[in-house]
């Protein structure tokens, strides 16, 4: 019994010698090396076809494909985690919203800000809009929705004059004369660059009880320009890339949700009271 276990494994391994030859391309070991050439070459070719045959050829390219795509995926979820780590870091450092310095809609001290990073020219931050105000009158108090500028390029020059008018109503009427001239200008705009004409910025500004004269002076200064690409430079530096950009601040513990584009109002309700808790 022992002779006969020796010798099928003698026959496995010479087998698989001849396999790996064949397999590989590679000349016989010297091992074979003095065996009959035509003999090598009839063992292997029935030592293919019966692995052939009976499936096992097939099975180990199978398990050595199964084997590449789970290595494949380790390496792509060590990247996105990699990513998804980086990210979170970065939205972390994002600014503390102040009554001074930013457009706060709502309950200044509420323990929750919405910040919302926008362009006016964005078809999908006129379709958020009125969703942040809601998010806003559904918390009574407990959250306030913030605005900062992110005018995209290929809005051009419509974001950026637009988000300047917004910044010389604020400067002349206050926090409430910033809301109102948001609200009017997502209100009219088509949207993607050219939805609202620039003649009508100063107009729009008079409708709104601002005073003509100031108002245009401030605009064509150019003053506001740097205001707005502050609001820019900081969402870039905490990882938004497109509009609206969207932040969920705790602001007594610092916890930060990051949620970009015009997300449901349901999914801002579910981090609200994630952050909440």
């Amino acid at each position: 019994m022992r002779h006969e276990e020796q010798g099928t494994k003698g026959r496995v391994r010479a087998a698989a010698l001849i396999l790996g030859v064949v397999l590989a391309g590679a000349a016989p070991p010297s091992a074979a090396a003095g065996a009959d050439p035509a003999v090598v070459k009839e063992v292997a070719s029935e030592v293919m076809r019966q692995l052939q045959d009976g499936g096992a050829l097939r099975d180990a390219v199978r398990r050595g494909i199964e084997e590449f795509v789970r290595a494949q995926q380790k390496v792509r979820a060590r990247a996105a985690a990699a990513r998804a780590s980086a990210a979170a870091a970065r939205v972390a450092a994002t600014r503390p919203v102040s009554v001074e310095r930013d457009h706060v809609f709502g309950n200044p001290g509420a323990p929750i800000s919405l910040i919302e990073y926008s362009d006016f020219e964005c078809p999908f931050c006129k379709r958020f809009h009125p969703t942040a105000r809601a998010l806003v009158e559904r918390y009574r108090g407990k959250v306030n929705w913030v605005y900062r500028h992110f005018p995209l390029s290929f809005h051009n020059p419509g974001a950026q004059k637009e988000a300047e008018a917004s910044e010389c109503a604020a400067r002349q009427g206050g926090n409430k004369a910033f809301w109102r001239y948001a609200d009017a200008i997502f209100k009219r705009t088509r949207s993607n660059g050219k939805g609202f004409p620039l003649a009508g910025l100063v107009p729009l500004a008079s409708e709104q009880g601002l005073d003509a004269a100031t108002f245009r002076k401030c605009l064509d200064s150019g003053r506001m320009a740097a205001r707005v690409r502050e609001d820019f430079d900081e969402g870039v530096r905490i990882g938004i890339t497109g509009t609206p950009g969207n932040v969920l601040l705790n602001n007594r513990t610092g916890a930060v949700r990051l949620r970009a584009g015009a997300v449901p109002l349901e999914v801002l309700v579910g981090d609200v009271d994630s952050l909440l808790e």
